[in-house]
């Protein structure tokens, strides 16, 4: 079903969401040559990689090496192929400036048609004591669409890890299943960033970091991707701990939806469902009758398949997340956490209280038009739970809003900490922070909550232009969660001096660290009675 105006508009703004949580704006993602040369490199930033050698720059107490190659270039015969090994350089490279935004649309000007994107950051703060340091990789969110990694000099010189920021490939040209391309066709940018953490096991001890200590880490589209690294076995050995933030985040019920399925709770599509998609797709791009249609596909410009694309949600859009292909991932990952077959890592894993893509109700009868089309014959049941008149003015969006956020997000990551928690160590957290640093998605005279993400505004404070300065409060929050995050990546335990306790989740206790600022943050237990899990878990798909 394609989207209606309304919908569309809805989708636009969730889109924006996520570029929010990739760390970009519009003006961000421009990929046009720069004006002036990359600067130089800084004297005694040479390191040997196993490519080659490269450059970097130095100042403010960090060390940057910025858009170093870590596969080949994916271009020609290359394209919706594995990542090949770079052939190296024998000169040093000079690695002083971040490599392009991967293929993304326009739909926030003015995107990127650049298939040479491969290539990862390093940054390494500056007398960060003895010993490697542990290493944080981040894996950007967009919805597999859209975005680039954010600046990680903060995080870095603050919690004294090494972060390195990794671009992939997104959309159609990192998940287009077609038979011509092989049986395991798809997930692409999975393997990108398989091949980015390979890299990081081979290099990052020459950058002082241990390359037996790296936690892979990111928001929304990027803490699916953390999901999809723990249930992928081309993934073992590559990571020792994750970080999901709002990795449950995509809707699961109903005919609003902002993205193909793709988050920790979504049933991925099977390879033959991916394949069929990918055969209407190349009849949409006029490949579907050519004698070798992998050729022809290769062929088609990057616009022209961006375009076709979309917003991955029309019948001919092929796919444009990850599906289960049979060898990167065997099958989704909320149901390789709940079998237990997955890489068992510790993990930190969190939702924010009132997150939801889908825009909420407005008025009455959008609000009836709503839970209809969402739960359809659970609508009575579920007006039952949530009653209009529990909630204070403007009723029907945090009514609308909070059913929304219980059912695509809070809950379904509660069954994942439940999941999770009989294999590994799980430390979960609900944010629940409601005057978090604005994002440029949010509408101030909305009660939006605790929104999407709210956590990436602390990490990567800065970010945006726009923000303003944190006030006493939130710079309390910003000290609490930079030195959790960084604590666990050095220890598997986010227990550091000067923040809150935080016990485990188990099946014993269900407790979930409530993340508030001003040094409020508390444990609490309240988690599956006020958000009605009990009841969306009984009935939502992503317990199958």
């Amino acid at each position: 079903m394609r989207p209606s105006t309304t919908l569309k508009t809805t989708l636009k703004v969730a889109a924006s969401i996520i570029i929010a949580a990739a760390g970009l704006t519009a003006a961000h993602t421009a990929t046009a040559a720069p004006a002036a040369a990359p600067p130089d490199c800084s004297d005694g930033t040479v390191v040997q990689t196993d490519n080659g050698p490269v450059c970097g720059l130095d100042g403010d107490g960090i060390k940057n090496w910025l858009g170093i190659p870590y596969a080949a270039s994916p271009v020609g015969n290359l394209r919706w192929e594995a990542p090949a090994p770079h052939p190296g350089w024998a000169s040093t490279l000079q690695a002083t400036e971040s490599g392009s935004a991967c293929p993304q649309p326009g739909d926030f000007r003015p995107g990127s048609t650049n298939e040479d994107c491969l290539k990862l950051d390093v940054r390494v703060p500056e007398n960060a004591g003895n010993g490697p340091l542990p290493v944080m990789v981040q894996l950007h969110g967009g919805g597999f669409r859209l975005g680039v990694p954010s600046n990680g000099t903060r995080l870095a010189t603050a919690g004294k890890v090494i972060q390195v920021e990794v671009r992939y490939r997104l959309g159609i040209i990192g998940f287009l299943s077609h038979a011509s391309l092989g049986a395991n066709a798809g997930n692409y940018g999975i393997e990108d960033q398989q091949a980015a953490l390979g890299w990081v096991k081979r290099n990052i001890a020459k950058f002082g970091g241990d390359p037996g200590n790296v936690t892979i880490f990111g928001p929304s589209a990027g803490g699916s991707s953390v999901c999809a690294n723990m249930a992928s076995p081309t993934a073992a050995g590559l990571f020792h701990k994750g970080i999901i933030e709002s990795g449950e985040y995509n809707s699961l019920r109903g005919v609003h939806a902002t993205w193909q399925a793709q988050d920790c709770a979504a049933k991925l599509p099977t390879q033959q469902e991916a394949q069929q998609a990918g055969a209407r797709f190349a009849t949409a791009v006029g490949c579907g009758g050519a004698a070798d249609v992998a050729a022809c596909l290769r062929q088609v410009p990057v616009q022209t398949l961006l375009d076709k694309a979309g917003d991955g949600l029309g019948p001919d859009s092929g796919t444009l997340a990850p599906i289960v292909d049979g060898k990167t991932l065997t099958k989704s990952p909320g149901k390789a956490f709940d079998t237990g077959d997955f890489n068992k890592v510790p993990v930190i894993h969190g939702v924010a209280r009132d997150e939801t893509q889908i825009h909420p109700a407005d008025t009455p009868q959008q609000f009836q038009a709503l839970i209809q089309s969402q739960y359809g014959n659970l609508a009575p049941k579920v007006l039952k739970r949530y009653p209009l008149s529990e909630y204070p003015e403007p009723a029907v969006y945090i009514t609308s809003r909070t059913i929304l956020a219980d059912s695509t997000s809070v809950c379904p990551a509660l069954l994942n900490d439940r999941r999770l928690a009989e294999h590994v160590p799980v430390y979960a957290y609900r944010f629940d922070d409601t005057h978090a640093p604005p994002l440029p998605f949010i509408d101030a005279t909305r009660p939006t909550g605790a929104f999407h993400v709210g956590e990436f505004s602390y990490l990567y404070h800065g970010t945006f232009p726009t923000q303003p300065a944190l006030d006493p409060n939130q710079k309390a929050m910003q000290a609490q969660l930079t030195a959790q995050w960084t604590g666990f990546a050095r220890t598997g335990d986010p227990n550091v001096e000067g923040t809150p306790r935080w016990t485990r989740f188990t099946s014993q206790k269900e407790a979930q660290m409530s993340l508030l600022p001003a040094g409020a943050s508390r444990m609490t237990r309240e988690i599956s009675g006020p958000h009605h899990c009990n009841f969306w878990n009984q009935h939502a798909p992503f317990t199958n």
